[in-house]
């Protein structure tokens, strides 16, 4: 997927599934590729595990990685420290995001999203994974600077599949998203590349139509 999608697509996801079954080399095939990495394994556990496991993502050449919110602010703190450190010895930029909610879940959650982002704030990650409906309330209230990225994308008329809160390109961008993540729309398609330059082509003209200063970056996973 990554010969095929190149260079055009800048970004992969790496989940729990792929990570699994091939381990740290799904990295590294990725980024000699010359793409970036998104690590999404959402770490949830004791604060050394949580800055343990961010150190290693470092050293490995990771751009992005997740942390669930509900780890707390000691292990979101562990998380957003081990990067810190990483950058000062040159390792990588890496980047932390705490999870809010998983776009699979339904109802209200506005408030618990905004509570684990406040969280997120607080312990100086760079920002959050989140749902549409709920990227611009929190570009809001803690500005441009903080990250949004945004499971659940979904080309209109596609198959929403296992998620629930879901959302086009076109209003992600609107929304202030920073990052979009497309999985089975592109991965599943007949002609992937066709796909993902349709998403991409998507993108850029709502960035033109008056989304966010810089154009967001797709995520194929």
């Amino acid at each position: 997927m990554v010969e095929r999608l190149r260079p055009g697509v800048e970004w992969f996801k790496v989940g729990s599934m792929l990570f699994t079954a091939a381990g740290p080399d799904a990295v590294r095939m990725a980024t000699a590729a010359g793409a970036k990495v998104f690590l999404d394994l959402k770490f949830h556990d004791i604060p050394q595990t949580i800055g343990g496991g961010v150190a290693a993502a470092a050293r490995l050449g990771v751009s992005l990685v997740t942390v669930h919110c509900a780890a707390g602010p000691d292990g979101l703190r562990a998380a957003a420290d081990a990067a810190a450190a990483a950058t000062t010895v040159g390792q990588t930029g890496l980047r932390v995001l705490g999870v809010t909610r998983l776009t699979s879940e339904g109802g209200r959650l506005r408030r618990g999203v905004l509570k684990a982002a406040t969280q997120a704030h607080d312990a100086h990650v760079h920002g959050v994974t989140a749902a549409v409906r709920d990227a611009r309330v929190i570009k809001m209230r803690f500005g441009p600077d903080f990250l949004v990225l945004t499971p659940g994308i979904r080309p209109a008329g596609s198959a929403v599949n296992d998620q629930v809160r879901v959302a086009t390109p076109a209003q992600a961008v609107r929304a202030g998203a920073d990052f979009l993540v497309v999985g089975r729309p592109v991965t599943s398609a007949p002609d992937p590349q066709a796909a993902a330059a349709s998403l991409l082509a998507e993108i850029a003209r709502a960035a033109r139509r008056g989304g966010p200063v810089s154009t967001p970056q797709a995520v194929p996973s």
